[in-house]
């Protein structure tokens, strides 16, 4: 690692959210309950798509790799934070801080591009419906997410490449929880100018680019949807998407005031980094979830049959008693019979010795 020969700094030191002992107890009981009610909700909503074939959909195909992206966004960051509350020595390698950089940067651009891409999903549902599977066809939609992929890996190695070569020579202290590349940059003290475009150009590219797609979508959808007649059809349509919206809102709000505000390490600066790294993926399952009732009856077995409009299965019927053999006449045959019709058919014989009748 080229990290040059002036350089005296091997480790940081992350100051986290308090340094109160008191405080720290609490925040990691809560954080810690946090990162289990993420970890649990995202695990079930991957199971339950897995399992349910009625929800093998472009759209809930989407939504999986959205839960395992929020299970790595998490991951990368929460469980250093619980540590940091537990020990004295709250300090990271640097090799350590740049490989957290180098994740943030991967699960961040993955989970916006995602974003985006299921905006325009939502759009295809709503604005053409009788297209939606021309559209919407598997081969796009597979290449719509290894693309993302693809982008947020391309983009965390170029950011990286460019960062290994910083000279870290400056005061070490970060005034955050975990490392994050607005963190990591005023404590160089080599020349940053091109990690500052490479940096520009991917809050450019995966903040306001994929928000512009999410912004364009939803401007077509809001239209289409106030041009329906019934009050209904506008309900309806407008719940296919509004989880969507509400992780959209949530996701970059937080995210993009956190990467356009100054580095101060403020409590403001600390709470947008919480809410869209800690909080987001712990609230995209329950957004989704609970909105969605076709997640709900996969979720509850006992509420699958009802929800989809399906019969419910019959009883059998209760095998006969033993006590109660059923009894079957054997046929009458033609030359027992007397007496017939013109037609052909029996006549009843009440004078035979049997006490038979010919039908």
């Amino acid at each position: 690692m080229a990290l040059g020969n002036h350089s005296t700094i091997t480790e940081f030191l992350l100051l986290g959210l308090s340094v109160i002992p008191h405080v720290q107890a609490l925040l990691f009981m809560l954080f810690l309950g946090i990162y289990l009610l993420t970890i649990t909700g995202n695990l079930m909503l991957l199971l339950v798509i897995r399992a349910d074939s009625h929800l093998h959909t472009p759209m809930y195909f989407f939504l999986s790799h959205l839960s395992f992206v929020d299970l790595c966004f998490s991951s990368v960051t929460v469980p250093k934070m619980l540590e940091n509350l537990l020990s004295q020595r709250k300090t990271i390698s640097v090799e350590g801080c740049l490989a957290q950089v180098f994740f943030v940067f991967v699960t961040a651009g993955t989970e916006a591009c995602l974003l985006s891409v299921m905006a325009y999903d939502r759009y295809a549902a709503i604005c053409q419906p009788l297209l939606y599977g021309q559209i919407m066809s598997k081969q796009l939609y597979m290449h719509f997410v290894w693309g993302s992929w693809g982008l947020g890996f391309l983009d965390a190695l170029i950011n990286i490449l460019l960062a290994v070569n910083m000279v870290f020579c400056k005061a070490k202290i970060i005034h955050h929880y975990s490392c994050e590349m607005p963190s990591l940059l005023p404590l160089s003290c080599s020349d940053i100018s091109r990690n500052l475009v490479a940096l520009l150009c991917s809050t450019l590219l995966h903040g306001l680019g994929t928000f512009l797609l999410v912004f364009l979508s939803y401007i077509r959808i809001i239209s289409t949807i106030l041009n329906i007649s019934s009050t209904s059809g506008r309900s309806k349509a407008f719940s296919t998407c509004s989880s969507h919206l509400t992780a959209v809102t949530l996701y970059y709000g937080s995210g993009l005031f956190r990467h356009l505000m100054p580095n101060s390490g403020s409590p403001m600066e600390l709470i947008f980094s919480v809410q869209y790294t800690v909080l987001t993926p712990m609230l995209n399952p329950l957004i989704y979830s609970l909105k969605n009732k076709e997640m709900k009856s996969a979720a509850i077995p006992h509420r699958t049959v009802s929800a989809r409009g399906k019969p419910p299965p019959q009883q059998p019927l209760p095998p006969l008693s033993p006590r109660q053999p059923l009894h079957i006449a054997p046929p009458v045959p033609e030359a027992s019979c007397p007496r017939r019709c013109c037609c052909g058919r029996h006549r009843p014989n009440s004078h035979s010795t049997s006490n038979r009748q010919c039908l």
